[in-house]
């Protein structure tokens, strides 16, 4: 096949019927409930139980509820794309199958490397976040866990006769990730029930939450709303309210969830934009509101925490609430990290079947049925930066990550409708090109919020992914060399 690398693509229909072919037995039975739970479930997590906490005190104080909303509306333009993509192509995939068959194999290869990137350090973020919570949970029984095992390497710490110390690793954040991929590797995976079960969870425990700690509220902990910028951008005024955008916008991603259910619903063109669209709103409200309660709860200087929500319940001073805070807090959190873990090894399967990544990456337990080599690989990777690396950094490489993965999908809808204008969709985002522009734009200013180390490191990220691909992915590629194609 003499194509450049950029060229070679799969058409829509040969990946429609790849899946018709290889997945038959799927059950079209999810509706827009079911599709909405999906994606509440999906994306509320560490943003709303942990993040929070880190871009009020660092980047926008009690403003971070206009952060919320920028980001909400960033996501209003791609989820609308995220729409019109998912009941167009309804196959069991993600933005990386979307991005093969609009933009090419190159463009594919930088999206799924750039969603490694960001399904890894989500997973490692969530489980700093539930790390917070569960020793935050113990010492409420009167049960401590050693300073210097639970905060990030090198992280300073306070131990118990006040003196301060070193910290060696994040000890229960690298044991839940390899807790789970050990479930996942056994063939344990959440059902629909389990998830719709765990959505109420959640629900629940920030409606309590927002109502019962509305009547706490201090207003003089939201003056002054908008802190005066320290002379660094990003650092408060109106750049911090931008800069808070891009590390909370974290709390949104869950889109790319609910896009792999498509060939499962049972009428996508209506059932997936009322559940992208659904649970978009649903979440961008409670964001607001709960930021709206906390800041007023905690003076926004203090909630520089791994569970900013623990620490704004215990300002009320409810026992009961709050342990029953943050045994949510913990369920939320568990749920997220086994399907970020999931997610990504199905996205390293994905890209091995199509020769971009080494076959074992795609190998399948012949007794369990799992990709186990890359839920082990994935596992142990995301437990080791989990348990070194601080929860600021990881949450700022997830949304950049994210961020970079949206700009692409909006121009996916861009590019077929104008190559492809007359194929069949069922459902037709609104107001294109404006709406995909706009989304673009959105994410592109987000990301220009975010600090120049964490540019850098997408930069290193990418470069690395490129020389892979130069080196292995071109060469062993199952479209460019279909003999080679297992």
């Amino acid at each position: 096949m003499n194509r450049a690398p950029y060229a070679a693509r799969k058409s829509i229909s040969e990946i429609i019927a790849a899946a018709d072919g290889g997945e038959v037995g799927l059950r079209k039975s999810l509706g827009p409930f079911s599709i909405t739970a999906l994606g509440i479930g999906a994306i509320i997590g560490a943003g709303i139980f942990v993040l929070t906490g880190t871009a009020a005190a660092q980047y926008a104080g009690p403003a971070l509820v206009l952060s919320f909303v920028l980001g909400g509306i960033a996501c209003a333009f791609v989820g609308l794309c995220y729409a019109e993509l998912a009941a167009m192509i309804p196959v069991s995939g993600s933005s990386y199958t979307y991005t093969y068959a609009t933009l090419g194999e190159l463009m594919a290869w930088i999206i799924g490397w750039d969603l490694i990137l960001e399904y890894a350090m989500g997973a490692a973020t969530v489980a700093v976040g539930w790390s917070g919570y569960m020793r935050s949970l113990l010492a409420s029984l009167g049960l401590h866990l050693p300073p210097v095992l639970t905060q990030a390497t090198g992280s300073s710490v306070q131990l118990a006769d006040g003196r301060e110390a070193v910290a060696l690793l994040n000890l229960p954040a690298a044991l839940i990730v390899l807790a789970l991929t050990a479930l996942l590797i056994l063939g344990t995976r959440e059902s629909m029930r389990l998830n719709n079960a765990m959505v109420v969870v959640k629900l629940t425990v920030v409606l309590l939450f927002i109502l019962i700690g509305a009547a706490y509220v201090t207003p003089a902990n939201w003056h002054p709303f908008l802190p005066a910028n320290t002379g660094e951008f990003g650092h408060f005024g109106w750049s911090g309210v931008l800069r808070g955008a891009g590390v909370v916008f974290f709390a949104f991603i869950g889109f790319d969830a609910i896009s792999t259910a498509a060939q499962e619903t049972a009428t996508p063109q209506r059932d997936m934009p009322i559940g992208i669209l659904a649970s978009l709103t649903i979440c961008t409200v409670l964001y607001v509101l709960v930021a709206g309660v906390l800041t007023g709860l905690v003076p926004y200087p203090e909630l520089n925490v791994a569970d900013p929500i623990a620490r704004g319940v215990d300002m009320i001073g409810l026992g009961w609430l709050s342990g029953l805070i943050k045994l949510g807090a913990l369920a939320g959190l568990t749920t997220v990290i086994l399907v970020l873990l999931y997610g990504q090894a199905r996205i390293f399967l994905t890209m091995a079947r199509d020769g971009l990544l080494p076959p074992a990456f795609a190998r399948i337990h012949p007794r369990l049925q799992t990709p186990w080599v890359s839920q082990m690989m994935i596992g142990s990777v995301v437990a080791v930066i989990a348990a070194v690396v601080p929860i600021g950094i990881l949450g700022e490489m997830v949304s950049i990550g994210t961020l970079f993965a949206f700009v692409l999908v909006c121009g996916a809808v861009l590019h077929l409708r104008r190559h492809e204008p007359g194929r069949v969709r069922p459902f037709r985002a609104p107001g294109v090109p404006l709406v995909p522009i706009l989304g673009m734009g959105f994410s592109l200013l987000l990301m220009a919020g975010l600090p120049l180390d964490t540019w850098l490191r997408l930069v290193i990220w990418m470069a690395v992914g490129l020389a892979v691909y130069a080196l292995y992915g071109r060469h062993h590629s199952a479209l460019r060399h279909p003999a080679r194609q297992a």
